[in-house]
Parts: structure tokens; C-alpha cells; sequence
């Protein structure tokens, strides 16, 4: 079986820089800083975490995710504090990147609840309130391992609802998702992704739109114009880009980029240069 999460973190990668090793202690507000998410790793509280109108009381060990930038304040016992260790988080693409942009806006999960990530977390937080050499390296690794853990958590339970995670979950859907993704450029029939799924064109098409809030054909748009975002952020000609993404010329491409993000691929290169 194809594994649906190298799939796509081949394509769009997730890299991590630690920040904070330590106890907070009382008000500490961190700021959004654009393009970056945030990762928290929380080995003693209790912390309060407030983030727009929502407030979240934490009091057991427990790991908090904001995948894209989000200004957040973390309130502590001012003596005692609250131990944990914090890392930005890079997805390739920014918000544009199509895992960052599945994951909802927040996600805390309890550590004790992450499948298998007891010794993985035990090294992590052992390296990060020490000082051995090599010490950075290695918690920026540990916590892109985390990362990966949680992103495989939140498809193995379901627990994202709607997106693409939604459907990675689906025990049919996932197979179509999957192949999209590693032959974007086939032609693509809806007979065909039922196919794949093994049901009927049907069932298909309306169990695809019910769990991800769009029908096949949007989808794969949306993957091969990411996909092509990509490319022309690598600086690669647009003729070629075109052909490597399912259009069969630039003018095709340029329509379906237009269609999707409000911008010809040349517009969009220029606003992302500007950025």
C-alpha cells in the first residue's frame, strides 16, 4: 500500500527550529510571525493558552499545534512557570502548503495520547534542556518526527473533519487522493478515481464531496496548481511546469491557476517575489 503521508511530505516539506527550552513564567504573548506556524511541547503546567476568543486551560502533559501564524498568549504561575520547549514550524509554501492548510487552526492533543511517540518525546525534551553538542540539530529533527507522528495521528483517528486529512482517513477515498497525488499529470476521469477507490462513480463523487467540501475535479485543480506554485517558486519555465502538471500548454494552465487562485501564474509570481 502506497503510504499516503510520504506522498505528501515528499512533495511538501515540514521543517522545525527550536526556540524555547524551559520554564515560562507568568504572561508571555507571542507574537504571528507571518509564514510560520508553531509547535508546543508542554512537560509540566498547569498553562493557560489564549488565542483570539478562545481560551484553553492545560494540565497535563500535552502538545500544542498552531500550524499557521497566529499570535498567542501563554499565562503560568509566575514563580513556578510552566516547563516545555516550543519550535517554529516551515511548511514549504507557507499557508499555501496543502498539509498546513488542511490542519484546523489549533490542535492540543494530551503526549500520552500519541501513538507511539513515548521515546521519541523522552529524547526530544532530555536533548532540549540540556546542553550537548549537537543539541539544536538534533530537537529541530526530533520535533519534525513529532510532526509527522501528529499528522499521522489526526488521519489514523479521523479526527480532522473535512480537507484533505479528512479524506487521507477515508479507507476508500484515500486510494484516489493518493493517486492524484503521485500522477498529477494523467487525465484523470471520474470513472477512473472510482476506480481506484473501488466504488461505484456514484458514491464516489458524492462521498468525496461530503468529506472534503469539494468535488475530484476541484481537487486535483487544486493539487496541480500547488504543485505548480511550487515549480515556479524553484524558478522553473512555466512551458515545463505546464506539462509536468497535466496542462498541455501554458495557456491551460494559466486558466485553471487563474480559476483557482484569482491570479495568472505570472501575477502570482510577482506577489510571491514581492512577499
Amino acid at each position: 500500500m502506497v503510504d499516503r503521508l510520504a506522498v505528501l511530505l515528499d512533495r511538501f516539506s515540514v521543517s522545525a527550529q527550536v526556540f524555547n527550552a524551559g520554564a515560562l513564567c507568568g504572561i508571555n504573548t507571542l507574537e504571528a510571525d507571518m509564514g510560520l506556524g508553531q509547535l508546543h511541547l508542554i512537560r509540566q503546567g498547569p498553562l493557560e493558552v489564549v488565542y483570539g476568543a478562545t481560551s484553553l486551560r492545560i494540565d497535563e502533559p500535552s502538545l500544542l499545534l498552531f500550524p499557521r501564524a497566529l499570535t498567542h498568549r501563554f499565562i503560568s504561575d509566575p514563580v513556578r512557570g510552566a516547563d516545555m520547549t516550543c519550535a517554529t514550524l516551515r511548511f514549504e509554501g507557507g499557508d499555501q502548503n496543502p498539509i498546513c492548510a488542511a490542519l484546523p487552526d489549533a490542535v492540543c492533543l494530551p503526549l500520552s495520547g500519541i501513538h507511539g511517540a513515548g521515546d521519541v518525546l523522552a529524547l526530544l525534551f532530555d536533548e532540549a534542556f540540556t546542553q550537548r553538542c549537537g543539541r539544536t540539530a538534533l530537537v529541530n529533527r526530533l520535533f519534525e518526527v513529532v510532526m509527522i507522528q501528529v499528522l499521522r495521528q489526526l488521519m489514523e483517528t479521523g479526527e480532522v473533519k473535512g480537507g484533505m486529512l479528512a479524506g487521507l482517513s477515508h479507507p476508500r477515498l484515500r486510494n484516489a487522493i493518493v493517486a492524484m497525488h503521485e500522477a498529477p499529470a494523467k487525465d484523470w476521469t471520474l470513472e477512473d478515481l472510482a476506480r481506484v477507490a473501488g466504488m461505484s462513480r456514484t458514491v464516489f463523487a458524492s462521498t468525496f464531496r461530503e468529506s472534503l467540501g469539494i468535488t475530484p475535479g476541484q481537487y486535483l485543480q487544486g493539487w496541480r496548481v500547488g504543485l505548480a506554485q511550487q515549480a515556479l517558486r524553484h524558478g522553473r519555465p512555466l512551458k515545463v511546469v505546464a506539462s509536468d502538471v497535466g496542462y498541455g500548454s501554458e495557456a491551460a494552465l494559466s486558466r485553471a491557476f487563474k480559476a483557482h487562485s484569482g491570479l495568472s501564474p505570472r501575477e502570482w509570481k510577482r506577489a510571491h517575489a514581492t512577499h
